[in-house]
């Protein structure tokens, strides 16, 4: 599981990317807002969440090490807390960020909100891989 997590999670990073990019071009170009680029982000998120949910409750480095003393080390304050956390929090501003603009007429607009949203979660997502243990690295 971890293995697919961590493959998983190179798809989403260029998921996003992609979809930055052709969401900038779109905006700078005044050219209209590309739903389908922008829905290929928001999938590869939520599919990384199921996993990395299964992958949570199930693995000794997440949920079971919820543990005081575990505050102090922080691999397992990063693996049990801040990495689950924050990339929650940056797959819920990727599905704001799409939400929104599937609702605005404007498309101008609408590249303008899923840049915003989209740029901040992977910011958020690419501050809290663990890189040094990353499996594909190891």
């Amino acid at each position: 599981m971890k293995h697919l997590h961590s493959t998983l999670a190179v798809i989403l990073l260029l998921a996003l990317i992609i979809a930055i990019v052709i969401t900038l071009v779109n905006y700078l170009g005044n050219k209209p807002y590309n739903r389908k680029i922008a829905l290929i982000g928001l999938i590869s998120a939520h599919l990384q969440l199921v996993i990395g949910l299964v992958l949570y409750f199930t693995s000794p480095l997440g949920f079971q090490s919820l543990d005081a003393g575990n505050m102090s080390n922080s691999v397992a304050r990063l693996y049990f807390l801040e990495h689950p956390l924050i990339n929650i929090l940056a797959i819920v501003l990727i599905t704001v960020g799409y939400s929104k603009a599937k609702k605005l007429a404007d498309a101008k607009k609408a590249n303008q909100t899923v840049l915003i949203f989209y740029v901040l979660g992977l910011i958020l997502i690419l501050s809290r891989i663990p890189w040094s243990t990353w499996s594909l690295f190891n």
